[in-house]
């Protein structure tokens, strides 16, 4: 079964959710509404049918392979990246200043979806620029940008993002790589980075690398290092490619998933040293760098939904094709279809609502960045903002943490057959392990909305959120349906919780940091429940509306019987693992160290 965009879903979250008529008066996004959100997901899902999704398969079983020091992707990728560029959803929402479309990040969104559902090992390439692209405008000078932002921005070029060394992993702290300026504005670089995404491929003519590196005598500690471009082929004046810098890729690794994707063991220096070009300031190179994570990780959290839609799609295809056994109830006298077992519906209504759960947060989120960014009234800007960077922590941890279990539960649906890897739903479970990993662990996404999200400002935003949901549920109770009093009583259940843990956080965060970091985890994934949670009730309440005006009927029911499902089956466990964190941490930290 091939994978087929989710467009209806992810247009009723654009428009009913991310309210894209509103996100279409801010300036510079007058022509982005509703019909243009449509066209785009149309055109976009041509692509990633047509062309990224039959190669996802091939891209496991044919990886990208290193020869000589040059890398050669799978068979098919190269010209399917060519079609990605001309068809410019590079930049879609890049500025037109450099050659990008403009489009809001809430229809970005979206594509940035379709593309990792059909091939997650080929979206990373585009990933990683956005990232390098988001860095250069912000603190690249007038001369960076003229030189790269425009080949970037078309795909032309490709970027990567280089953090990790052998010995420095996420404590960037430890980051070795020198650089040593040259008196005419250059530096040489010297050193190596580990586990670069596409730091070598065959794609695209040149690579622009992103890195962190220490100048001579800068301070200790993350406060002494600086941001550098170091391109794979240096550029002339007029633009034109020069000679090969000395930067070079030594080897790849071998993974377990997303195996198409060339994860790079990059040299700089091993001659004369790699040539580059101070981003900013020197010694805010850390500051520069959280640019690119900050849009990598929310691009990251868009592959665990990606990957969790393509999982239920294939392991609804099989339920409805594998016979099986009778059901319980006995209105069939011969074996049937496994869909018609409890069971079986149960697995996959938790991958849809998880999906679709994360799938309209995500959407939300990104209509807020658009405001923080755009929109005219300050003070709007400021609290769009401090919403946005709530919802990154869990855009990235809990879609990602959620996509595991999906992933996961999609082998299951399969039976046996999952096991086997010709049947595919294993590439799915493998390629999304790592989503959980890079651009910063779970547990880093979670010390970042205890610390910085909810400590720092006294839990003022996780209250305002607390404060929106409770106006759903009011929303909700106003409603006659069942289903609507039924999520209303989860969802003021689960706002509670969440508001006792918000509490714990700041009372207990300086006096017994350990207390608190022993639920950091727990708390993100309760508060990523509970905000999916949250807009499949607001999703609930629109269905309802737009079910009683008779419009789309079958797709209306099955948004309330989803909200209702997640109600039931996810909401309800967020006062146990309120439990836990409050009053659990004791049993985390008591055991012995010499006991494990």
């Amino acid at each position: 079964m091939s994978y087929q965009a989710p467009i209806k879903d992810m247009l009723f979250a654009i428009e009913h959710l991310a309210q894209i008529d509103q996100v279409a008066q801010l300036p510079g996004f007058e022509d982005a509404g509703l019909d243009t959100a449509q066209a785009v997901l149309e055109e976009c899902a041509k692509l990633a049918e047509g062309v990224l999704a039959p190669l996802n398969w091939e891209g496991d079983q044919n990886p990208s392979a290193l020869k000589d020091g040059a890398v050669k992707t799978t068979p098919g990728f190269k010209d399917a990246y060519r079609q990605y560029t001309e068809g410019g959803w590079q930049g879609l929402q890049h500025p037109q200043d450099f050659g990008g479309q403009g489009l809001p990040k809430t229809i970005g969104a979206a594509c940035i979806e379709m593309i990792n559902s059909a091939n997650m090992s080929f979206a990373l390439c585009p990933l990683l620029t956005d990232g390098a692209i988001e860095a250069l405008l912000t603190a690249g000078s007038d001369a960076l940008k003229a030189t790269y932002l425009e080949k970037l921005v078309t795909g032309e070029w490709t970027g990567t993002m280089n953090l990790t060394e052998p010995q420095a992993g996420s404590d960037l702290a430890l980051v070795r790589t020198r650089a040593e300026p040259q008196g005419d504005g250059t530096y040489k670089v010297f050193g190596t980075k580990i586990f670069i995404t596409y730091g070598e491929h065959d794609m695209a003519e040149n690579i622009v690398h992103l890195v962190l590196a220490r100048v001579q005598g800068a301070p200790e500690g993350v406060k002494g290092i600086s941001l550098f471009v170091v391109p794979k082929f240096m550029v002339n004046a007029d633009g034109s490619l020069g000679a090969r810098n000395d930067a070079h890729c030594v080897s790849i690794e071998h993974k377990l998933g997303i195996k198409a994707s060339p994860t790079a063991v990059l040299q700089f220096g091993d001659n004369a040293g790699a040539v580059g070009y101070l981003v900013g300031e020197e010694n805010r190179g850390l500051e520069y760098m959280f640019i690119m994570m900050n849009a990598a990780r929310y691009a990251v959290g868009m592959q665990g939904i990606a990957i969790a839609e393509r999982a239920y799609q294939k392991a609804v295809a099989y339920a409805r094709e594998r016979v099986q056994s009778r059901p319980v109830d006995g209105s069939m006298k011969e074996s049937a279809t496994i869909i018609h077992h409890p069971d079986v519906r149960r697995m996959l209504m938790t991958m849809r609502a998880h999906t679709e759960g994360c799938r309209a947060m995500a959407t939300v989120a990104a209509a807020a960045y658009d405001a923080a960014h755009h929109h005219a009234d300050a003070q709007v800007r400021k609290d769009s903002a401090a919403f946005y960077e709530f919802m990154v922590p869990l855009v990235k941890g809990y879609s990602t943490d959620m996509s595991i279990d999906v992933t996961s539960m999609g082998v299951q649906v399969h039976g046996g057959m999952g096991f086997i890897e010709e049947t595919g739903a294993a590439q799915y479970y493998r390629d999304a392990r790592i989503l959980t990993i890079y651009e910063g662990t779970t547990a880093i996404q979670a010390n970042d909305l205890v610390g910085r999200k909810t400590a720092r400002d006294g839990g003022a935003v996780a209250r305002a959120i607390a404060a929106q949901i409770e106006q759903t549920e009011a929303a909700l109770h106003a409603n006659s349906s069942g289903a609507a009093q039924t999520v209303a009583a989860r969802l003021e259940t689960a706002r509670l919780a969440y508001l006792d843990v918000v509490e714990f956080v700041v009372k207990h965060g300086k006096s017994s940091p350990n207390a608190v970091f022993a639920g950091s985890v727990p708390y993100l994934l309760l508060a990523g429940r509970l905000v999916a949670g949250w807009q499949l009730a607001r999703s609930l309440l629109v269905a309802d509306a737009l079910l009683q005006k008779g419009q789309d009927t079958a797709f209306m029911q099955a948004k309330i019987v989803t909200a209702q499902f997640y109600a039931d089956h996810v909401l309800s466990s967020i006062p146990g693992m309120r439990d836990a964190i409050v009053a659990g941490a004791g049993s985390v930290t008591e055991l012995a160290l010499d006991a494990f």
